[in-house]
Order: C-alpha cells, then structure tokens, then sequence
C-alpha cells in the first residue's frame, strides 16, 4: 500500500504547488492591475486639470450701457481672468498645418440640432491657420455631437459659442495654436462672422469658436479674435429656433446656457474649385 499513498501524496503535493503559483500568479497581477490603475488616475487628473487650464474664453464688450462687460466663459462660473500677453508666442500640442487651407476659400455646412442647417465659408487666404485647424477637425468629424454651450443676446452683444470637446467651455483636441488671424480693426464683428474664442494668450486658440448673429462690438484691448469665416445662410433659422428662446441662466457679463439645448450633428467643408 505504500507506494500507492506515496503515488497519491505526490499528486496532492503538485496539486497544492500548482495551486499556489496561480494564487501567487493571481496576487501578481492584481498588484501590477492596481499601479496601472493607479497610474491611469493620477494621468486622469493630469489630464483634467490640463483641460481646465485650457478652457477657451470669449473676452467680449458690449458697449450698449456705455459699459464695457467682461464676456469670459471658462471651466468655472465665476473665474473672470484677464487678457494678457502671451509670454510664451508658440503653438503647443499637434496643430494642423497651415497649408491645408491653401490659401483657398473652403464652403460647407454646419447642422445644429439636426433641423438648421447654416451654409458657412472659411477664408484660407486672410485666416489660413485658423482655417485650416477648422477644415481638419471638420473633416475629422470632430464638432459632430458638441454642444454650443454660450449664448450672448443682448444688444449690440449676440453670438453663440460652441466646439467645447465637454460641453461646458473646456477640452480641446490636444493642441493649442496662435497667431491671432484677420481681426477687425474697429472691433466690429457683423452679422454672421464665425470667429475663433481663445484664452488670455494669443497662442490660446484651439478648438472653439463663436457665431455671431447680430452686430457685435467686442473690446480689441485684448487682441481681439481671429475671423476665420462667415456664415452664408442659415442664421434666421438659428434665431427663431435657438437664440431668440434666451438664456437659461445668465451670469455676470449676460451671457449663459441656451435655453434651447444646443448640439453640433454634422458639418461638412470642401474646397472651392
């Protein structure tokens, strides 16, 4: 009979030696899953604050009151930082190339919310760079499903602001990019300029960007805001459906949400020939 238990034995040895390897096996990996969680978070944070840091602002002043307002949207409702300089000049991140636009005149579409439909033009040739960030994310599809978060509506002060990857003024598509391109003079930008928001820099620039559908004069102390195009029909159905309906919670500067939820839910582009 011994050898048979030693037979035996020997199985229940290799059985609890198999057994506690793939216990050991196990704990080895949920401790290399753990720091890899771990790591994903605190990228996760970096991220976040890196997105904060980032968030488009429309520095915009009416000047219907004889008062000049401070139209910034940022990731929080009550940050109002103030235009500076940009102390480093230079783009940041992976910014489309400027030679995309060449220097042609790019037409398209942009739907909102499925039923407007705004004709739009992007002038390659007064704004190239700015037009060829917006060309590229267009054709990327990068604005379809993005909400149009800001909404001015006062007089001499109308534009809707829309392109913020999270829906509330903040995320970009990874990169940031300057200079600021065909910027009016007189601060005056009509009905139907399409403009790209920024930050306080003039390298601020990302994916954002504001409709203006009722004359507008915003300060030009700061910079200004690049013009990158126009809207070429559309805009009164803009106004019935969305803008007209106001604002649902208007902040300091006037501005806030749409009362009518906002969604980008196509654009297309292509250029002239």
């Amino acid at each position: 009979m011994a050898p048979k238990n030693q037979a035996r034995d020997n199985r229940e040895a290799r059985e609890r030696l198999r057994l506690y390897k793939a216990r050991q096996g196990l704990h080895d990996r949920q401790r290399r899953r753990r720091l890899r969680d771990n790591l994903v978070g605190a990228g996760v944070l970096v991220l976040v604050a890196a997105l904060a840091t980032g968030s488009q602002l429309a520095f915009a002043g009416s000047q219907d009151s004889g008062k000049q307002a401070d139209a910034s949207a940022s990731a929080t409702a009550t940050a109002t930082p103030t235009p500076s300089a940009s102390a480093t000049a230079a783009n940041t991140g992976d910014v489309p190339a400027k030679s995309i636009a060449k220097d042609s005149t790019w037409t398209g579409s942009l739907t909102i919310n499925k039923d407007v439909e705004l004709g739009i033009e992007l002038d390659g040739g007064k704004a190239p760079q700015a037009a060829s960030v917006e060309i590229k994310l267009i054709q990327d599809q990068f604005y379809n499903g993005t909400t149009c978060h800001r909404l001015a509506d006062s007089k001499g002060f109308q534009f809707l602001q829309c392109g913020s990857a999270n829906g509330d003024g903040t995320g970009d598509a990874g990169f940031e990019y300057g200079p600021l391109e065909n910027v009016p003079s007189d601060g005056v930008y009509e009905k139907g300029t399409i403009a790209i928001a920024r930050g306080s820099s003039a390298y601020s620039q990302t994916t954002q960007f504001f409709i203006v559908y009722g004359d507008t004069t915003l300060d030009g102390s700061t910079g200004g805001y690049t013009v990158v195009g126009k809207v070429t029909s559309g805009l009164d159905d803009l106004e019935s459906d969305i803008t007209s309906k106001g604002i649902s919670s208007a902040g300091d500067d006037g501005t806030g949400e749409p009362k009518v939820t906002t969604k980008i839910t196509g654009a297309t582009i292509a250029r002239e020939k």
